[in-house]
Parts: C-alpha cells; sequence; structure tokens
C-alpha cells in the first residue's frame, strides 16, 4: 500500500511520524509534497519519506492520498490533482469544515472521500482521530484507513454532525493541555521547583489521569472527588479554580473553537 500526504506540516508529520513509528508502512511507501524547498528538506531527513516533485505526482502514485494543507489551500489543491485521481483510490481530507459534500462538488465525480479529524499527539502514539466517511467507500476500504489512523493512536468513526465538536475536544485540545501543563509548572517553579522537574511531574500528571479516566471507565467528577479529602488541600485548589471559571472558561473556548470550524 503506497500512502501518500500532499503538505507535510506538523499534523502531517505527527502523522507521519506515527504510521512509520508503528510499523504499518515502511518510509520508502510513504510518498509527500511540501510548496517549499526547507520544508521538503526537513521532511525527507526527518522521515525518510520519498519527496515528490509536485502534489500531482503524489496523486497519481498513491493508493491513499492525505490532504493535509491548510483549509483556505483545499479548492486550489483539488482542482490541481482532481483529474488525476482514480476512481479506485481513496481521499482522506484533514481539515476542519470542508464537508464531505464541499468536497465531493469540489471534486466534480464520484470520489472515495474520508472526512477525518486528528490531532498532534499521534507522534507518540497517543492520537485520537474521529472519521465519516461517503457513499463510495466500502466497509472494507474504511476499516482500512481506521487501521492506518489506529497505527499513531485511537480512532472513532462518527455521524458528520458531530466534526465540529471533535475539532474542538480532541483536535486543536492538546494547546488547551499544554497551556495547563505550562501553567502547572510555572506554579511549581514558583514554589521552588526546578524548570524541567516541574514539567515532568506536571505533565506526568496529566497522562496518569487521562488513563485513569479511559482504563477506570469512572466519571471524571468521581474521580475528582477520590482526591479531594475532607478539608484537604486538593478541595482548596478546585475551589480556586472554581472562582477563577475553569469550567467556564474551558466551555467557551471549545464553543469558540467549534464555531469557527463550522465558518471554514
Amino acid at each position: 500500500m503506497r500512502i501518500g500526504f500532499i503538505g507535510c506540516g506538523n499534523m502531517a508529520g505527527a502523522m507521519i511520524g506515527g504510521i512509520i513509528k508503528n510499523g504499518c508502512v515502511k518510509p520508502e511507501e510513504i510518498i509527500g509534497s511540501n510548496a517549499t524547498q526547507k520544508g521538503r528538506e526537513r521532511t525527507k531527513e526527518t522521515y525518510g519519506i520519498e519527496i515528490a516533485k509536485n502534489n500531482v505526482q503524489v496523486a497519481m502514485e498513491s493508493d491513499v492520498v492525505f490532504l493535509s494543507v491548510k483549509p483556505q489551500f483545499y479548492e486550489q489543491v483539488i482542482e490541481e490533482i482532481s483529474s488525476s485521481i482514480k476512481e479506485e483510490q481513496i481521499i482522506v481530507a484533514i481539515a476542519p469544515g470542508k464537508t464531505l459534500e464541499w468536497l465531493e462538488e469540489k471534486f466534480g465525480k464520484k470520489v472515495k472521500l474520508v472526512r477525518s479529524m486528528p490531532n498532534t499527539p499521534a507522534l507518540v502514539g497517543e492520537g485520537m482521530t474521529a472519521v465519516c466517511v461517503n457513499e463510495q467507500v466500502s466497509e472494507k476500504e474504511l476499516e482500512m484507513v481506521c487501521r492506518i489512523m489506529e497505527s499513531f493512536g485511537k480512532v472513532e468513526v462518527i455521524p458528520e454532525r458531530l466534526m465540529d465538536a471533535v475539532v474542538a475536544v480532541s483536535g486543536s485540545s492538546p494547546a488547551y493541555i499544554f497551556m495547563f501543563i505550562e501553567a502547572m509548572a510555572d506554579a511549581a517553579v514558583m514554589c521552588g521547583m526546578p524548570r524541567m522537574q516541574a514539567y515532568k511531574f506536571a505533565a506526568q500528571a496529566v497522562l496518569g489521569s487521562a488513563k485513569m479516566v479511559l482504563e477506570t471507565g469512572m466519571h471524571p467528577g468521581e474521580l475528582k472527588d477520590m482526591v479531594c479529602s475532607p478539608a484537604g488541600t486538593t478541595i482548596q485548589a478546585v475551589r480556586k479554580l472554581e472562582e477563577k471559571g475553569l469550567r467556564s472558561a474551558v466551555i467557551e473556548a471549545m464553543k469558540t473553537c467549534a464555531d469557527v470550524s463550522k465558518g471554514m
């Protein structure tokens, strides 16, 4: 199987890194294109994949083509490669806001389309990806695409109407989590801890807490209550977070994110 990436930026790099690290395909079975010479050189040096002369070469030589350019360039790229796409190829779009209907209209012909939303933790094998497909994609083909995605994390097949929520809750959320880790580390430094050690403690706490949610199946509120001893330190910290509006800030940020996604 030959996998192609049109665009090899941060998100594509995370996916490529995850695919190679987990042995889904060999580096020589991946071909990618990039708009800049610097980007092409960086991708080749980092991942060892084949670098195409242009986007059309990727489209012509791949069984599965990932469109991993920024949303504003989608129409231009689709116009460029549309005539080179064959009936049996699968196109995977990873841009927020680009619906299956919109993609079908821009290709102007029957194309096997997968709309997806991965996230950057794919680079360390802990990505979270949502997928939905058009009617041209068979169950077997969907399973194959999901296997590719599973090489760098977890995958859920969802109805397309939920995709903007996915953008907010997992596609963009690593940025929120990194901010939270940074803030916790800053506080630890303020309390006297060396910075690199503070990052390690904060990041491991987030990792461990996330695993508890996923592996125990318990409600996050129940897990929170387990840490909050009566008259203890944790409940005072929770009180302060509630006072400062942590929940409201997160909800409003994610709503804004989803609204912007819909408008792309």
